[in-house]
């Protein structure tokens, strides 16, 4: 496989999840939370989430997948999302939210992962979020 096919992969793969994100920001934004899709986020030891929002004193850290049936968020993926809320935003826990979203085509599954999970160190390897769970969070 030559540079040029695998670089237009990745490139179609990241225009992927830049489509989803985008599309959560506009979503959020219609249910009343300010929300902004962070540019830098990567696959980098930063602590970034794809999309921040804020709705009344609640911070919302989301990581998003694309996906067709189901979607994988590794744990290193959801404590990103967990060490940028205890890092950078000096609130109490309760007012912060770390929520995997999986976009299924039209539709969205949220799940939000418990803080006491984080801190007591017992994140999964790997979360699944499926097309047909209801998931835990509704915006």
């Amino acid at each position: 496989m030559d540079k040029t096919h695998v670089k237009s992969g990745i490139q179609k793969w990241r225009k992927r999840g830049f489509r989803s994100e985008v599309v959560l920001v506009k979503n959020l934004q219609k249910h009343g939370y300010k929300a902004v899709r962070v540019p830098v986020s990567n696959p980098s030891l930063n602590p970034l989430p794809d999309t921040i929002a804020r709705q009344d004193q609640h911070i919302y850290a989301f990581e998003v997948k694309k996906a067709q049936d189901y979607a994988y968020f590794p744990r290193r993926q959801v404590e990103k999302l967990f060490c940028f809320l205890d890092q950078l935003i000096p609130i109490h826990p309760r007012y912060k939210h770390a929520v995997l979203a999986a976009h299924f085509g039209k539709r969205w599954v949220f799940h939000e992962v418990d803080w006491n999970d984080w801190e007591k160190g017992e994140l999964p390897e790997q979360v699944r979020v499926m097309k047909r769970d209801k998931g835990n969070f509704r915006l």
